[in-house]
């Protein structure tokens, strides 16, 4: 991913986050880090001086023991706090960062273009909203947190070994500074391949295993079922073998660490050694040295596991980012003047990567509370021009001025829980007795009230449960419960039987009383209930009638009966 396009995400991320409680995590863990360190050292000196003190009885006497001891306790007091304070902190301002995050997602996905081709691929939403925003996490707590206490505690150690011999402290310092900049660039550099697959194959079993458990009925009836257990196991093995290099990965760059400290170690004990022999600090004082070197690799273990799957946080980035962006600030839609409900002036519009334009220099204008169907071959652009007027679809070049719209879609979009929460996607805030109200709109009260457990009824995926008139009558109610004065319908008796479609249309009819109601059809007794008939094709409205004009029998007997 190109430096300035990381850069700019990382801002968008930061712009999201509290920042002063990121530092404030970042701080408290330095703390923790340099309170352990001061434990330690402390408690090495202490033990140190206090067994050397007890050889000589006058000096054991003289040997004051509790202000050490009270400053080990308070030590030891202050470091579970820090620790306790430190992963309140960080944790929160994480889970705030991704809850920001995710809602910033949602509005970047509602976006037309973003939604159509989620429409293509569903599951990278959900991968998306899970896996790449979990992947961030350790962008934070497992790298720049680390970080902070490895640099902290490296300072301090330079700082209290520099206080016994200058050359000692700066040479620790010199030799963890480079080891904590070495070791996990290294260990980036190696993981980056195997963390991004092992993103990839994570995606990709999921997926498939959807595919397998959802759709094992189709694949079973095609007779691919072997076929895709075949994939699934083939995308677990990738998987495996991605986890198997990263872990390898890891465990390497813990070796580096574990063999950095035995350096280290080693390193101040010679030197200790040769400032005891030289008579510059006592046996304490090289025991608290000692214990610091122990001390100070704590942090660097925590950098191995982020350093390792910086590859996994990149890809992560390089994925949300024009995401993060696209929901920063949503279009206002423009609204019409006056009486008018629907405007579109001198639109083009195009399919993406179809160089052939669906309209070209649009114009229609429909007055609020008329009743309009779009007829014309399949492919003319009706769907497409129902999408343009509910917003799913941008225009190249052109105005859109539109009142709020609900659509009703080819498909009815039914999803896995209650009828009632269902109904609540229109209207969240809906009381019993709106819904009910809505049902009974929609004509499915009657079903509704026969099912044992009523509007908590719980669906299967799909609106599994229900008919497909049931499902097209459910997803009427909701768009009753919208309340839009424009509603939008995409052939809405398609595939119900005729009595059913019948009283699905007068039921439409006597709902729209008051809203502008704008119908996609090939169907006549779909086009039958409009004041007005518009030809879509040739890149246009090729030809209209209104009620009443010899052209609107004509062209309402050109429809196919249905």
């Amino acid at each position: 991913m190109p430096s300035r396009r990381l850069i700019h995400t990382l801002a968008d991320l930061l712009a999201l986050a509290d920042r002063r409680q990121l530092l404030l995590g970042a701080v408290l863990s330095v703390v923790t880090v340099l309170a352990g360190m001061a434990l330690l050292g402390l408690s090495g000196w202490f033990i140190t001086a206090t067994a050397l003190a007890g050889l000589i009885p006058a000096t054991a006497l003289a040997f004051d023991v509790f202000a050490p001891a009270a400053a080990i306790r308070l030590l030891a007091i202050g470091r579970t706090g820090s620790r306790y304070g430190e992963r309140l902190v960080t944790h929160d301002a994480t889970l705030s960062l991704l809850a920001h995050l995710r809602a910033r997602l949602f509005r970047g996905f509602a976006r037309p273009a973003a939604a159509r081709d989620l429409l293509a691929r569903p599951a990278r939403l959900l991968f998306r909203l899970t896996n790449d925003i979990d992947a961030l996490d350790g962008l934070y707590l497992r790298l720049m947190v680390p970080f902070s206490a490895a640099f902290g505690a490296t300072l301090a150690a330079g700082t209290a070994l520099g206080l016994l011999a200058p050359w000692l402290g700066l040479g620790l310092a010199l030799f963890l500074g480079g080891i904590g900049i070495l070791v996990p660039v290294a260990t980036a550099l190696a993981g980056r391949r195997p963390a991004r697959r092992r993103a990839h194959g994570l995606e990709a079993l999921r997926a498939r295993t959807i595919d397998l458990v959802d759709g094992q009925t189709e694949l079973a009836m095609a007779g691919r079922l072997a076929a895709q257990r075949d994939a699934v196991r083939r995308a677990d093995a990738y998987l495996a073998d991605a986890d198997d290099r990263l872990n390898r990965i890891e465990t390497g760059a813990g070796l580096a660490f574990g063999i950095a400290g035995s350096l280290a170690l080693a390193l101040v004990l010679a030197g200790a050694g040769l400032l005891v022999e030289a008579g510059r600090i006592d046996t304490p004082l090289a025991a608290f040295a000692l214990l610091i070197a122990v001390a100070v690799m704590e942090p660097f273990g925590a950098l191995r596991r982020g350093a390792a799957e910086i590859g996994r946080t990149l890809l992560a980035l390089d994925r949300l980012g024009p995401r993060i962006r696209d929901g920063a600030e949503m279009p206002v839609p423009a609204r019409p003047d006056g009486s008018t409900a629907v405007l579109l002036d001198n639109v083009d519009f195009a399919h993406e990567g179809v160089a052939r334009p669906v309209f070209t220099a649009l114009d229609l204008r429909i007055e609020a509370g008329e009743t309009v169907a779009l007829i014309g071959p399949s492919g003319a652009g009706k769907s497409s021009l129902l999408a343009l007027i509910a917003g799913e679809a941008t225009p190249r070049s052109g105005r859109c001025a539109v009142r709020p719209t609900a659509l009703l879609t080819q498909r009815s979009e039914l999803f896995r829980d209650t009828l009632a929460e269902n109904l609540r996607l229109a209207a969240p805030d809906a009381d019993e007795a709106r819904l009910w109200a809505a049902l009974t709109a929609a004509g499915l009260a009657g079903d509704v009230g026969e099912m044992a457990d009523g509007l908590e009824t719980r669906l299967g995926d799909g609106g599994l449960g229900l008919s497909g008139g049931q499902g097209r009558r459910l997803a009427l109610a909701r768009m009753f419960l919208r309340n839009a004065p424009v509603w939008l319908l995409d052939e809405p008796t398609e595939g119900l039987d005729r009595e059913t479609a019948v009283d699905v249309l007068a039921r439409v009819r006597a709902a729209a009383a008051g809203h502008t109601l704008l119908l996609a059809t090939h169907l006549r007794r779909e086009a039958a209930i409009a004041d007005r008939l518009l030809m879509v094709g040739g890149g246009g409205i090729s030809r209209e009638a209104r009620r009443g004009e010899p052209a609107f029998e004509e062209m309402l007997a050109g429809l196919r009966a249905g």
